[in-house]
């Protein structure tokens, strides 16, 4: 498949962008390539799986045990982007034995591999803005920490408006089926939570609050993605056990109707076609006779007079 200039960013990043880096993160994280949302009930679910998701990834205790402490928050974020390097192909890697009736990995190799790239994309960004960290924290020289500092500062905006993109559409895995980000996502916090209960590590709290904050996180990505793909499924057919190939094609996004318009107008955007037929019926009750071929403004038949007088005689 030949890919044409600015594909991936559909074109909309100029050289005046890179002075706003949430312009360049919403670019390069959200690529053209990515379908739109069915539902705007399904992309507000889609807002409270992101909150939920980061509060697992990151952890709250991150903010309350000893303070916060940008330096571990990064830690903690390149160890969960670590993990997504790994699960994400691993997830989507057992989908593909279960979809193996309906139809072929070549089906899909186009959007798997564009996933795949954006994931790597991200943990790369992860990774550099985490070098950078350490280099301004080790570095002496004014010059350098200036120098690096400002790039540290562009990095830090752009890599978090990534993090938000990329947990929404979870490395735009719905180009490949629209039920792998909320599958990837109840899977991914659960996998995070999991080996602290395991080893019993609370983070230094108490065992009621570790409890609720390791388990909070994920039984509500947990709640909310499972309501997603129940939306998709009821609403649109969307199964997750099904191969996309098998799938029919989901409508796209139906525009809002304008609030102004009168009661029997169509939406705004459409020409008005009065209502067809006779709009007061047969006031007469004569029978309508077919026209076939002939004069249609010929006059209807009228009842037949009744010769009798009126005076009689």
């Amino acid at each position: 498949m030949a890919r044409t200039r600015g594909s991936w960013t559909g074109g909309t990043l100029t050289a005046r962008s890179l002075l706003k880096p949430q312009d360049v993160a919403r670019a390069v994280f959200h690529p053209a390539w990515i379908p739109e949302s069915l539902d705007p009930s399904v992309e507000q679910l889609k807002k409270f799986r992101v909150i939920a998701g980061a509060v697992a990834s990151l952890g709250v205790y991150t903010f309350i045990q000893g303070g916060f402490d940008f330096t571990e928050l990064l830690e903690n974020a390149m160890t969960a982007s670590v993990v997504l390097l790994f699960l994400t192909p691993l997830t989507v890697g057992a989908m593909l034995f279960v979809w193996r009736r309906g139809g072929t990995v070549r089906q899909l190799r186009v959007p798997l591999l564009n996933s795949l790239k954006l994931l790597v994309l991200f943990v790369g960004c992860v990774a550099a803005l985490l070098v950078l960290v350490q280099t301004v924290n080790g570095s002496a020289h004014p010059a350098a920490i200036i120098g690096v500092g400002v790039t540290m500062m562009w990095m830090l905006i752009f890599t978090a408006y990534g993090a938000v993109r990329v947990s929404g559409n979870f490395f735009g895995t719905a180009a490949v089926h629209r039920g792998l980000p909320p599958l990837l996502a109840m899977v991914t916090s659960w996998l995070m939570a999991v080996p602290d209960l395991v080893t019993g590590d609370l983070h230094g709290l108490s065992l009621r609050l570790g409890i609720v904050f390791i388990l909070g996180a994920p039984v509500t990505v947990t709640a909310i993605a499972l309501l997603e793909m129940g939306r998709l499924r009821r609403r649109y057919g969307i199964r997750l056990k099904a191969h996309p190939a098998t799938l029919a094609p989901a409508p796209g996004p139906v525009p809002p109707m304008s609030p102004h318009v009168p009661p029997g107008m169509p939406p705004a955007g459409q020409p008005y076609l009065p209502p067809q037929g006779n709009p007061y019926g047969n006031p007469y009750g004569v029978p309508q006779q077919p026209t076939g071929g002939g004069n249609p403004y010929a006059p209807h038949p009228q009842p037949p007079y009744n010769p009798q007088r009126p005076y009689g005689g």
